[in-house]
């Protein structure tokens, strides 16, 4: 009884290892069958970025041809300390151009209470055909006829309307004082006279005459005064008409503004 349960016991212990090796061999097969799937997996990938590569480099389209959109980044300090010193400047410009814009609409109003006295002076002396006031872009201009002041050809003031002279000089009294340019002009018709060879000539010699005029006043300094000749050069009306030749035939006095746009 002994040896044959020794012989039983031998056999079944030979039998054993047969389940252990079994297992080994399923998971080798398993093995071998994900490493083979993982190869295949990794070269279909490589084929693909292959082509992808070829295409973008020869100039077709693939899927390389819209990349993934980058995250915006965050602004860092520097970024934020920039912007907020653009801010600053451009809050600084905004007051700045509103300060500019009070003064020069300031100074448009002393301009519009200038008009207005001169306008009454007009009045008073009924000049309104002969004295014309308008404010422009330049300044208050104020356009006085030629044949108020001067006979035909001369550029020396008529004596009756030296006292018109002076009594403008003192509405030209400003504190503080503005730039002031006095110009002549004439019309298109050719002078003859011995004393100047163009109208050219003419009109600069009204306009220094009677600058010296309205300088005598010593409430006046001559540094803010100028004078200029424009000929036929500069017309506001028709030359081949007669009344556009009178009202071409004229003297200019602007008064600059102190401020401009």
């Amino acid at each position: 009884m002994r040896r044959r349960k020794k012989k039983h016991d031998d056999e079944h212990m030979d039998e054993s290892w047969l389940i252990p090796y079994a297992d080994l061999l399923t998971l080798l097969l398993a093995l071998f069958i994900v490493l083979y799937a993982a190869s295949s997996v990794d070269a279909q990938k490589f084929k693909e970025l292959s082509q992808a590569f070829n295409e973008v480099f020869t100039g077709g389209t693939g899927i390389m041809e819209n990349p993934s959109p980058v995250q915006p980044q965050q602004p860092n300090d520097g970024e934020m300390n920039s912007s907020g010193a653009e801010k600053k400047d451009e809050r600084a410009e905004l007051e700045e151009e509103e300060v500019e814009r009070q003064a020069f609409l300031k100074d448009q109003e002393e301009l519009k209470e200038i008009q207005k006295k001169v306008n009454e002076y007009i009045k008073t002396n009924n000049l309104e055909v002969q004295f014309v006031t308008k404010l422009t872009d330049e300044g208050l201009l104020l356009t006085i006829r030629d044949n108020v002041l001067f006979d035909s050809g001369s550029a020396n003031v008529n004596r009756n309307d030296v006292d018109v002279a002076r009594e403008l000089s003192e509405l030209l009294e400003m504190n503080p004082p503005r730039n002031i340019i006095i110009s002549g002009h004439t019309d298109n018709v050719p002078i003859r006279n011995a004393e100047f060879d163009s109208n050219w000539e003419l009109s600069v010699m009204r306009a220094v005459n009677f600058m010296k005029l309205i300088l005598q006043n010593k409430d006046l300094n001559p540094q803010w005064f100028s004078a200029k000749g424009f000929g036929e050069f500069e017309p506001v009306g028709d030359n081949t008409t007669a009344d556009g030749r009178a009202l071409n035939r004229r003297v200019e006095v602007l008064i600059l503004p102190r401020v401009t746009e």
